[in-house]
């Protein structure tokens, strides 16, 4: 976790999702951007989709949603249409990282000749290639101002534990341990069903969620806690004796009319106002 008062190296603010798809991490990193921004400091993003495809233009919409287009051409992930639209920047084609996109600059330059012979691997070439990525785009300004922002939000698109995921997941447990605990932030969206036939919520799913995060060496610093009602107290002490995360750093996104009352909800959470 880290101050916003110390704004002198490059901040990032990891967001990753559990147990389900599509619970909204797109719309959550938007969001904790947002908040940043409104404390006064500059932001960038970085969409991570782990599928082999370069980017989504070839995508059918009906499998993957619709494509959004930047300014550069790039026909990238509808997520960084809402990072624009939230934060008020203008992003290119390579802050959407995708392993089609990792694979083809690692095996370019293997065809150069730039390992020197040596037997290229996931780790560490691909490892170190996405960890060389996301700082080289990091500090690219977006914000139509010159010099690198103070914050980069990072979404890792689909669900810990899946099989493509492997290779982004170990490049940012190296990754937050190269940048150092007080620069890397933790986020970690997960699902907290309420079943009617018993009425209460459960959080086991999250429980074991966060179990697998932590195995594959990622310790959440924040749980957002995505459900039809807001967790109710006994059942953020649950999650926060067996997921190890502080209390005031559990937060419910309960569902919502707008996406636009997200970052009022992360505001009446204060979460975010201390780091």
């Amino acid at each position: 976790m880290f101050f916003v008062s110390e704004a002198l190296t490059m901040k990032y603010v990891l967001v990753t999702g559990g147990v389900v798809s599509g619970l909204g991490k797109g719309v959550t990193a938007s969001s904790i951007g947002l908040l940043l921004k409104a404390c006064g400091l500059r932001v960038t993003s970085i969409k991570i989709d782990p599928y082999l495809n370069t980017d989504a233009g070839t995508m059918s919409p009906f499998e993957h949603g619709e494509v959004f287009v930047l300014d550069d051409g790039g026909e990238v992930d509808l997520d960084l249409g809402n990072y624009e639209r939230f934060l008020d920047i203008k992003l290119t084609r390579d802050n959407n990282i995708t392993t089609g996109k990792i694979y083809q600059s690692v095996l370019e330059k293997e065809r150069r000749g730039n390992y020197l012979g040596k037997t290229v691997q996931v780790v560490p070439h691909i490892t170190d290639a996405i960890q060389e990525w996301i700082e080289r785009v990091a500090s690219i300004p977006v914000d139509g101002k010159e010099g690198p922002a103070d914050v980069c939000v990072i979404e890792l698109g689909g669900t810990i534990g899946d099989i493509e995921s492997m290779p982004f997941i170990e490049a940012l447990g190296q990754f937050s341990y190269h940048v150092g605990p007080g620069n890397f932030c933790l986020i970690h969206v997960s699902l907290v069903p309420v079943l009617n036939v018993v009425g209460e919520q459960k959080t086991k799913p999250t429980q074991h969620s966060v179990r697998g995060l932590r195995g594959l060496g990622l310790t959440p610093n924040i749980l957002a806690c995505r459900s039809t009602k807001a967790l109710e107290d006994n059942v953020k002490a649950k999650l926060s004796q067996f997921c190890h995360v502080a209390a005031e750093n559990i937060l419910t996104l309960y569902d919502v009319p707008n996406i636009w009352h997200i970052p009022l909800l992360l505001r009446v959470s204060s979460f975010l106002w201390g780091y």
